[in-house]
């Protein structure tokens, strides 16, 4: 369906702040990507908001209900807990309004975001993103103590906070209704925080009584779709679940009612629609739009000439050039290359065959109640790794004798079996001296051991680890296959054979 809208310019605006610049994004029509679907797919570009992201409008809106309430009052001070764009577009309009800004942010986000924050004067805090609810060291325990702490602070809280969904509920669902003249059919957005999706959903929903599809997009291990609460590699979207945090409590911001589907989308996917949406559309966009077009496009094959979908871009793949735009990133950890390779990966050394492994489920644990298992694939060699809900005194007797680190990896008890996407680090026999047998093993671990991603070149893999000992692991598209020695690595980089 073409609208009406497609053939008009909106001319420039003029605005008196920063502020009032935030919102009115426009709608951009996907020709290429589509594969031929039938449906109309239009991208909403957030990151051409002033502070680059969709989150401008939760942060606008927070900090306009703060103010309003006298939660927050002049000269005092910002406080959030962000993968980085909600503290971006807080850091953006507090400098506007002159606030003090302080942000905690995961030790997974992009390093161009952290010197974002840290651009706009924001005071940054970088915090271990793997830890349970309720640890000290959480994102959210660590900014809601330095809340307590700062004299004049106010924790913006957004995962929780009304202003949140509200903010999209007055203006982005608003808008996608405007600039597609009431025809949108069904609103596709990542689940981060909720309120992107909750917001705009509800108004979508409402205003066309019922007729708006809404549709969820969540990495595939994201507790919202159903998945096990892994780790997962495209940021700001979905909801991770330590294996050890008691209470899982969803954000309030997240107005589960409002969705009507979720589509799980592996890093994999994210990364191949991100890439084919700079080469093919010119979109450079960030890891969670990969993620959120990726369901839309599962959507659109499914419809037909009259529908239109309308997903949202939550930011640009400026971002994130170091990770996601990156071969050097990319293949460390298994994920399709932007770039061809002439020469051997370590999959090809490896003997992994990356066609149709994706889905092909780990080596189960022959004794899921101990401490070892066994894991690989493809006809890789098996690789031990020690579970890390064990004790000291077990991981002890597992160990024997051996002298070899052994990767310890993030137990998930209730799959029977480790998650092994989460290597946490490595033991071994004389590493363990000392230590309390009652202690668990996670408490006296050596670093993490090497690793090589099966679509790195062979000759990348040995310069990053010139450095490192022992055997490497091999991993695909972010989990561990299997391990291969490293004279097989220098040997086939001696040959320069192709792959």
């Amino acid at each position: 369906m073409t609208i009406d809208i497609e053939r008009t310019r909106i001319g420039a605006a003029v605005f008196g702040s920063l502020d009032a610049a935030v919102g009115h994004t426009p709608l951009v029509r996907l020709n290429r990507v589509t594969d031929g679907s039938a449906a109309t797919v239009y991208v909403k570009l957030e990151y051409l908001n002033p502070g680059g992201s969709v989150k401008d409008r939760a942060a606008l809106s927070m900090l306009d209900a703060a103010e309003a309430a006298g939660d927050l009052r002049p000269g005092g001070v910002i406080v959030e807990a962000t993968s980085g764009n909600t503290g971006i577009g807080l850091a953006a309009i507090g400098a506007a309004r002159g606030y003090r800004v302080v942000v905690v942010v995961p030790d997974k986000s992009s390093r161009e975001k952290v010197a974002l924050l840290r651009a706009y004067g924001a005071e940054v805090h970088v915090t271990p993103g793997g830890r349970p609810v309720g640890h000290p060291e959480h994102l959210r325990s660590v900014a809601l103590r330095l809340a307590e702490e700062i004299p004049g602070a106010w924790f913006a809280g957004q995962y929780d906070n009304p202003a949140n969904p509200e903010a999209h509920r007055t203006t982005t669902g608003p808008e996608i209704w405007e600039q597609t003249g009431g025809a949108v059919t069904h609103y596709v957005a990542g689940i981060g925080t909720g309120g992107t999706v909750s917001g705009a959903g509800e108004f979508l929903k409402e205003v066309s009584g019922g007729r708006v599809r809404v549709v969820g997009a969540d990495p595939e291990s994201s507790v919202y779709g159903g998945g096990d609460g892994r780790a997962w590699y495209v940021e700001s979207v979905g909801h991770y679940r330590h294996p050890e945090t008691e209470i899982d409590e969803w954000p309030q911001s997240y107005h589960r009612e409002v969705v009507d589907r979720i589509e799980r989308i592996p890093d994999a996917e994210s990364l191949r629609v991100l890439h084919r949406l700079s080469r093919e559309e010119g979109l450079l966009l960030g890891g969670s739009s990969g993620t959120s077009v990726a369901a839309a496009l599962r959507v659109a094959r499914e419809l037909g000439p009259d529908d239109v979908v309308v997903v949202i871009a939550p930011d640009s793949g400026r971002g994130y050039l170091s990770k996601y735009f990156d071969d050097g990133w990319l293949g460390q950890f298994g994920f399709p290359l932007l770039g061809r390779v002439g020469e051997p990966t370590v999959g090809a050394v490896a003997g992994f065959a990356a066609a149709g492994d994706a889905d092909t489920p780990a080596a189960a644990d022959p004794a899921p109640e101990g401490p070892i298992a066994w894991i690989g694939r493809s006809g890789l060699p098996a690789t031990r790794v020690l579970r890390s809900d064990v004790s000291v005194g077990a991981a002890r007797a597992a160990l024997g004798a051996a002298a070899d680190p052994l990767p310890v990896v993030l137990a998930r008890p209730a799959l029977g079996s480790p998650v092994i996407a989460e290597v946490l680090g490595t033991v071994t026999p004389a590493g363990l001296v000392g230590a309390p047998v009652a202690d668990p093993v996670a408490a006296h671990l050596d670093p993490p051991p090497a690793f090589a991603g099966t679509t790195e070149p062979v000759g990348a893999a040995l310069a990053r680890l010139a450095d490192r000992e022992g055997p490497i692991l091999v991993v695909h598209e972010g989990v561990v296959v299997g391990a291969v020695e490293r004279s097989a690595l220098i040997a086939a980089d001696a040959a320069g054979a192709p792959s």
